[in-house]
């Protein structure tokens, strides 16, 4: 694809993405968590995250305080967190490292960069012209990271992440992921509808945590590729860029929590599982026999298609309860008994077990620690 554009409009402001929001939360419990919080992020990205300030010598507990992370849940194997809670998280560690890419690039993306792409991509006719944008832009802020628009035969654009640096095997995964994150956010935000992702190839081995990538790209993926490439619908590149300068500013404000797990893949067995299990109460969930016959398959062939996708049905209870538990906790009206009751658990002491699996933490001692 021949990127004849220019920069041309006016880059209205340039702000922090969550400036104004970050610190209109500052000072309640919990830090960024509310109660309708919904979507959770596996610890393995908060643990990349706070490596980050580790290599630059900073204290991470004062900042995992700020977004409302205790640092003993950050031992757990399995555990998660409220995307409020990461954002917070990635505001914080941003505005300390003055780098909005956690010092994962040899150059810093100092804060303020976000937004400045957002209003650069914003002033654009169409997807495609946007995303030329911010390809330019995100090459002159970073060395070691370079991103690339194509076109892949009539029918596939492909959005291309290419090594020009020598970064560690271990950043390089955490800046790609990031940069996706990133860059996938502001394309379904301009356009107001999500950009499917056909397929995704990395350019490194599957992380242990690859099964969470199904939730965020989508299910076709491919592992130790030549470069990291996500491909989707060419037509998708003339969809209209239909946001303003007045909708960027909100959306700024509430950034990067707002497209964390706004545009997470909504294919999928598993996801249709897991709205049934969102539209109703943990006590009235479904059997698995009835769960199969709602969404008109034999149990055999929801069994073997959860699998497929690296889920079961127990898991996917499990994960929503624990997310829920999650959410509730950070209610202070709550009780720890009233939340044990609500998930459905017959006596406290198992939701007392169950809490420490997931967070290797007691209800009680998450909430406190939670709160500062």
């Amino acid at each position: 694809m021949t990127q004849t554009d220019e920069f041309g409009d006016r880059i209205c402001h340039v702000e922090c993405f969550g400036q104004e929001a970050a610190v209109e939360r500052a000072g309640k419990p919990g830090g960024a968590r509310t109660v309708t919080e919904k979507g959770t992020i596996a610890l393995a990205f908060v643990r990349q995250a706070v490596e980050a300030l580790a290599r630059r010598g900073h204290d991470p507990a004062p900042v995992l305080a700020r977004a409302g992370i205790a640092p003993a849940a950050l031992a757990g194997e399995s555990g998660r967190v409220s995307a409020a809670a990461f954002g917070a998280l990635w505001l914080a560690i941003a505005e300390t490292l003055d780098d909005e890419l956690f010092g994962l690039d040899s150059r810093p993306m100092k804060v303020g960069s976000f937004a400045t792409l957002c209003h650069l991509m914003l002033h654009t006719p169409t997807l495609r012209e946007a995303l030329i944008r911010g390809a330019r832009l995100i090459n002159l802020l970073i060395d070691d990271t370079q991103v690339a628009l194509d076109l892949d035969g009539p029918d596939e654009a492909v959005i291309r992440f290419v090594d020009v640096g020598q970064l560690p095997l271990a950043r390089r995964v955490f800046a790609h992921e990031t940069l996706f994150v990133m860059l996938h956010g502001l394309m379904c935000w301009l356009v107001r509808r999500r950009i499917v992702i056909r397929r995704a190839e990395f350019a490194y081995a599957a992380p242990d945590w690859a099964r969470e990538y199904r939730h965020i790209v989508g299910d076709t993926l491919a592992f130790g590729a030549a470069q990291t490439r996500f491909v989707f619908g060419a037509m998708d590149l003339a969809a209209t860029v239909v946001q303003s300068e007045r909708s960027a500013r909100e959306f700024l404000k509430d950034a990067p929590r707002n497209f964390i797990v706004k545009y997470r893949n909504p294919q999928g067995v598993s996801v249709r599982v897991r709205r049934l299990l969102r539209d109703s109460a943990p006590g009235d969930w479904l059997s698995f026999e009835q769960l199969a016959a709602r969404l008109r398959l034999h149990p055999t062939t929801l069994r073997r298609r959860l699998e497929a996708e690296g889920s079961s049905y127990r898991a996917e209870m499990n994960a929503h309860r624990r997310d829920l538990a999650l959410t509730y906790l950070a209610d202070p009206q709550r009780s720890v008994l009233s939340v044990s009751q609500a998930l459905g658990f017959a006596e406290p002491s198992a939701f007392h077990r169950a809490f420490r699996q997931w967070t290797g933490q007691s209800p009680g001692r998450y909430r406190r620690e939670s709160r500062g």
